[in-house]
């Protein structure tokens, strides 16, 4: 794991995600506007999350991670990682109930530490012996507290 941080967008994989959304933005980006439900499902189909659940990888983690990461940063900042290059092209960027809680389900498995086949789950256990256990722990929570908040006010 290359990590510099606590936060999965400061890690190896974490830019594996953004490289993804970038090629996703300058490929198939018409109309300016982000959709979390098409972004899953290609990011699905090209390995970044496995076939379900049960399919339990530190990659798959940490890319709900950085993806849940991406997504919040817009909400609060109305623009997406550096917004220069490919990510100043974003100008909205949306989810819908589905999305939300496939993401939410794969941070709340984290939190809960669901095992992998070998046993503890690889993500948690390099995590916990890291320096930034903390606020690596703190920053899941955070995110799950917002992804929570973002499928109660679609419910209202």
């Amino acid at each position: 794991m290359g990590s510099w941080g606590y936060k999965a967008l400061e890690s190896d994989e974490g830019l594996d995600v953004v490289d993804f959304l970038q090629d996703y933005i300058q490929n198939h980006l018409h109309s300016n506007h982000l959709k979390l439900p098409e972004i899953v499902t290609v990011m699905k189909d090209r390995g970044f999350f496995g076939e379900n659940f049960d399919d339990i990888d530190f990659f798959f983690d940490n890319s709900a991670m950085a993806l849940a990461e991406l997504y919040v940063m817009y909400l609060d900042n109305g623009k997406l990682y550096d917004a220069e290059d490919e990510f100043g092209k974003v100008n909205s960027f949306t989810a819908d109930e589905e999305s939300l809680k496939f993401i939410l389900r794969c941070l709340t498995d984290i939190r809960d530490e669901v095992p992998d086949a070998d046993g503890m789950r690889e993500i948690v256990e390099l995590r916990r012996d890291s320096e930034s256990w903390t606020e690596w722990k703190s920053n899941l929570e955070f995110l799950i507290h917002r992804f929570e908040q973002e499928i109660a006010s679609l419910s209202q």
